[in-house]
């Protein structure tokens, strides 16, 4: 589902309908995961979800959000951007753009593809066609 058409934040009911349509059942913690998540167009890791959550006055477990994030991410109710192997965002926004992050501050920020100059795709193997890309500059401060 692409996330240019919704108007944050999604209601509870909106909520529902969106795991529905992922083939999801909408328990009442992923429910309440993903209210969390889908406030904004945002990028959050799972520890700051699981703080949200519960700082919100729900009672979630840590495997609970990362099971979650780990079933969101594999429908495509969400994008897993991986930074490297202790770092990963979930990203509200799956509509088609890259990112970067900043490792000063450890911000994600979107870059939407007319931004910047993509440089030609990889000659692929008959057959085969790219269905995404999952670019993300690094940067840090001079």
């Amino acid at each position: 589902m692409n996330t240019s058409n919704m108007s944050f934040p999604l209601e509870r009911s909106e909520v529902v309908s969106l795991l529905q349509q992922h083939k999801i059942s909408p328990t009442r913690q992923r429910v309440e995961i993903a209210e969390f998540l889908f406030q904004r167009p945002q990028h959050l890791s799972a520890e700051k979800i699981l703080a949200g959550v519960t700082d919100a006055g729900n009672r979630v477990s840590r495997a609970t959000v990362y099971n979650t994030m780990g079933l969101f991410a594999s429908k495509g109710v969400v994008r897993e951007v991986l930074i490297d192997r202790e770092r990963v965002f979930y990203d509200s926004n799956t509509e088609m753009h890259q990112h970067l992050y900043n490792v000063d501050t450890g911000e994600l920020t979107d870059i939407f593809d007319a931004e910047i100059d993509m440089i030609a795709g990889p000659k692929l193997p008959d057959g085969l066609r790219i269905v995404d890309t999952d670019i993300v500059f690094k940067v840090r401060s001079v």
